[in-house]
Order: C-alpha cells, then sequence, then structure tokens
C-alpha cells in the first residue's frame, strides 16, 4: 500500500448543512371529481402553447375551488360541532356571498394575467394540490 492509500484525502472544512424548515401550511380534501377536473386544467395550461387560451378554465377552477375549500373550513366545522341547522344556514349564506364576491374579484385579475403570469398560478395551485 502507498502512503496516499493510508492517509484520507484531505477534504474541504463541511459547511453546516441547512436546515429547511417548511412553512406551517392548511389544506383541504375536495372530491375525486374536483381533483382531476384541477389536473386537466392544469395541465392544458401549462402544456398549451398559449397559455392564455386557458385563462376562463383556470378563473372556473380558482372559483370551484375557492368553495369548495370555504365549505371544508367553515361549514364542515359548523357541521362536526353540531352548531345547528340555524347557523349552519346562516354560514352557509354568509358563505356563498363571500365566495361570489371573491369569485368575480379573482375572475378579474386572472382573464387578464398573460402566459408567465398564468404559468406562475397554475404552478402555485399544483404545489397546493400535491
Amino acid at each position: 500500500m502507498t502512503a496516499s492509500a493510508k492517509t484520507p484525502a484531505k477534504t474541504a472544512p463541511k459547511a453546516k448543512a441547512k436546515r429547511i424548515v417548511a412553512e406551517p401550511f392548511l389544506r383541504f380534501y375536495h372530491s375525486d371529481e374536483l381533483r382531476a377536473k384541477t389536473l386537466a386544467v392544469l395541465t392544458a395550461l401549462e402544456k398549451a402553447a398559449d397559455p392564455e387560451k386557458h385563462r376562463d378554465a383556470l378563473a372556473d377552477l380558482v372559483v370551484e375551488l375557492t368553495e369548495s375549500g370555504m365549505g371544508y373550513y367553515y361549514l364542515r366545522a359548523l357541521k362536526l360541532a353540531n352548531a345547528g341547522f340555524v347557523a349552519e344556514q346562516s354560514a352557509r349564506l354568509a358563505m356563498s356571498g363571500a365566495v361570489t364576491l371573491i369569485g368575480s374579484v379573482c375572475r378579474k385579475f386572472i382573464v387578464r394575467m398573460d402566459a408567465a403570469q398564468l404559468l406562475v398560478v397554475s404552478r402555485h395551485i399544483r404545489e397546493l394540490a400535491s
């Protein structure tokens, strides 16, 4: 054996490993049908030669996901807490108004986005869906 085989090679000092801390997040469960629709819209937009042709589909999807998420976070909680029929119906009515307003605003922004912006929104939704 040669001397070099017995002596380990010098290495650069090890850098401290960066600790990756994930940000806290909340996700919601949605139907298999909505998941399939989500993935179909995102895939079509991402593979399109002209993503701008998918603006309306993406806007519709965002509204549907918003409605599903609001239902999961708020209405489901009321049901689980046995808050009662009147409380649930009042919350459903309020949530419907909120989703309509949010959906209207989201739609106005999404239908004006260029291809690069649409792809960013698509990537964000895909990250949430994974």
